[in-house]
């Protein structure tokens, strides 16, 4: 059941996306980078071709001075030429096809709302947090609504991260496991939280996959 949500989200992402030409920038900035100036600008300037209620915003929110940028092809081409009047140090266009996490995934919502409604979702047995608000889930229906919301918020990754680690002062940080390929997810948590990094292992599940065939 959950399979098949995540192939109707997929398959109506997807649909969203051929309706307009749109993508996702990554930008690593400094800290004198303002970003909603930034988005506010590719917007006026996506207008100024003749485009109707542009769309140009955060869609993810990964670690300090690391965000990527979504919406109208136009915009993100604006950002990439005006880079250094924004302080960005890097960008990069990622190989998506969409604007996602941004409203333009708006005709995506309905029909993962619907799916949702047939499936019966269980209370977590452990912790679970949503990006959208990087809080813990409370009930099988606050987990739909977070869901359905997510496909059209940014994903606040970096303020999970503080909401995941955060201690009084004094107390052990958690052993925490990045189990699979890459170890993407630890070095964006050394980056928001070093102290809570130096109890980080990887487990490359695929390393021991080939061990057993040997």
């Amino acid at each position: 059941q959950a399979l098949y949500a995540v192939k109707v989200r997929a398959e109506a992402m997807q649909k969203a996306s051929e309706a307009v030409p749109s993508g996702m920038l990554s930008v690593i900035g400094r800290r004198e980078t303002n970003y909603k100036s930034a988005c506010l600008e590719a917007r006026k300037h996506c207008e100024s071709l003749g485009i109707e209620n542009p769309v140009c915003e955060i869609s993810n929110y990964l670690f300090p001075d690391s965000r990527v940028i979504a919406g109208h092809l136009q915009a993100l081409e604006f950002l990439q030429e005006n880079a250094r009047k924004y302080y960005f140090v890097r960008t990069s266009m990622l190989p998506v096809s969409g604007a996602f996490h941004t409203r333009l995934m708006e005709p995506a919502v309905e029909p993962l709302a619907k799916v949702l409604k047939s499936i019966e979702i269980q209370k977590p047995l452990v912790c679970v947090y949503s990006n959208v608000d990087g809080k813990k889930y409370m009930h099988p229906k606050h987990i739909e609504k977070l869901l359905v919301k997510q496909v059209v918020s940014p994903v606040l990754w970096e303020q999970t991260m503080h909401s995941v680690y955060e201690r009084k002062q004094g107390t052990e940080f958690p052993y925490t496991y990045e189990v699979g390929p890459g170890k993407q997810l630890g070095a964006i948590l050394k980056k928001c939280n070093l102290k809570a990094w130096k109890q980080y292992n990887h487990v490359d599940a695929l390393a021991d996959e080939e061990a057993v065939e040997t």
